[in-house]
């Protein structure tokens, strides 16, 4: 099945079950409210870069990885409200009216506890659940960990290294996507070819160190750095080792899924030294990815 990605103008009317949500991340408590719903009503660009864009956070993972993840829920119908000064200052009596119950028929809708919807966020669960039109749930925090799960959590756990935490967060490891650029040649000269990916600023990124990590499916070696024991003056980069792979990926789009964290970036004395260590990191690479277990 293929999730049918769609604008609000472009829904075509028919009874719905909505989720409603920004859902960057897609995390366990997001996963929650989408449960037994046909459709995902989200909103592109992130609220926040349109409200207080000084505030506005990196993002977990672009539109194609959400639709994606989206789309492995089970859900039909991928529906995006374009989020913009005018959406923003919509009624949230005219959110329910117009858009939930003229445009997209719904007969349910299911919401976190704490989603907040329409001019100056006026719109809450409790006036969802006031409507006689359709059924609200209203589905609880989650904690993982002891902690509530949220997409500030998993931004903070990510950009830290902490990619086990994450994952545990969202369900399923972090994914980072990108195309395969062309790089100094250096680990090919050390035996070490590697996919390089210059990641976007305006998203979330691996903390500096050495993963573990899945790319394209295949087990990887994983370095998120600026390679300290080169003078490269070159900026942040993700260089993908693909674990007995032989192929050119220039220009292809890879999508990393990150599951451990090995070690933190480093210095070292040597080439000889740094070779000695890419070599136990590969392995200890090979034998994590084996081992992996989706949670």
């Amino acid at each position: 099945m293929k999730v049918k990605v769609t604008q609000l103008a472009g829904a075509e009317p028919r009874s719905r079950d909505v989720a409603i949500g920004v859902f960057d991340g897609v995390h366990v408590g997001h996963r929650k409210v989408i449960d037994a719903a046909d459709t995902v009503l989200t909103f592109e660009p992130h609220p926040l870069r349109v409200l207080h864009p000084d505030a506005a956070p990196k993002l977990i993972m672009p539109f194609e990885i959400k639709r994606d993840v989206i789309e492995g829920l089970g859900v039909e119908e991928l529906i995006m409200i374009s989020f913009d000064d005018e959406f923003s200052s919509i009624a949230p009596e005219d959110f329910c009216s117009r858009i939930l119950v003229e445009e997209l028929g719904a007969k349910s809708v299911s919401v976190g506890e704490n989603f907040r919807f329409g001019a100056k966020a006026r719109g809450d669960p409790q006036m969802l659940a006031s409507r006689d039109e359709f059924e609200t749930r209203v589905v609880p925090l989650v904690e993982v960990d002891g902690e509530i799960v949220s997409s500030t959590r998993v931004r903070s756990l990510v950009a830290a290294g902490e990619v086990e935490a994450a994952t545990r967060c969202l369900g399923a490891p972090f994914l980072l996507e990108g195309t395969v650029v062309e790089g100094d040649e250096r680990g090919r000269k050390l035996g070490f070819p590697t996919a390089n990916i210059v990641p976007s600023d305006d998203l979330v990124c691996p903390g500096h160190g050495v993963y573990a990590a899945f790319a394209d499916g295949r087990p990887a070696a994983v370095n998120v750095g600026v390679r300290p024991t080169f003078e490269t003056g070159r900026g942040l980069l993700v260089e993908a080792y693909l674990i007995d792979f032989d192929g050119d990926l220039y220009g292809r789009t890879l999508r990393i899924a990150f599951i451990s964290r090995l070690r933190g970036e480093r210095r070292f004395a040597g080439v000889e030294e740094l070779i000695a260590q890419m070599h136990r990191d590969v392995e200890a690479a090979r034998e994590l990815c084996a081992s992996f277990t989706p949670p």
